[in-house]
């Protein structure tokens, strides 16, 4: 399983920083023509990501295509167990894609509604963030 991280990044450690707002970039539709969408604010895991991507991949047996919206960027560092206070900041741990309320997670186009739909709920199952599903037709409407 390969594990998701960035190449290289600017800086090795990052502040953790608050998740205020709702997500003006990426909120909507852009490739396929069914999609995710976050409907809270949290960090999401690299393996929470895979996990969910591999679900969708099994789920659509590789027919349609699927695109990805969200990659962790942000390392998050952890001290290890029983150490003493001080001494700085510990070692990068793993890495995390802050996601707002709004945020397109997953899209996935060239299938039928059923077998999408069916796949976003697998992937939903394997994130920690509450998501609905959306359709482009749907968003047509408004």
């Amino acid at each position: 399983m390969a594990n998701l991280q960035p190449s290289r990044t600017a800086w090795r450690k990052a502040k953790k920083g608050r998740i205020r707002g709702n997500a003006t970039a990426c909120n909507t539709l852009a490739f396929g023509d069914f999609g995710i969408q976050s409907l809270d604010r949290a960090r999401i895991r690299a393996n929470q990501i895979e996990a969910a991507r591999i679900a969708i991949s099994r789920a659509l047996k590789r027919k349609g295509k699927m695109w990805m919206r969200i990659f962790p960027h942000t390392p998050v560092t952890r001290k290890p167990a029983e150490v003493r206070m001080g001494s700085g900041k510990g070692g990068v741990e793993y890495y995390v894609a802050v996601v707002k309320p709004g945020t397109m997670l997953f899209e996935v186009g060239g299938v039928p509604v059923a077998a999408a739909r069916e796949a976003m709920r697998l992937a939903d199952t394997k994130l920690q963030v509450r998501c609905r599903f959306v359709a482009r037709e749907e968003l047509e409407k408004y």
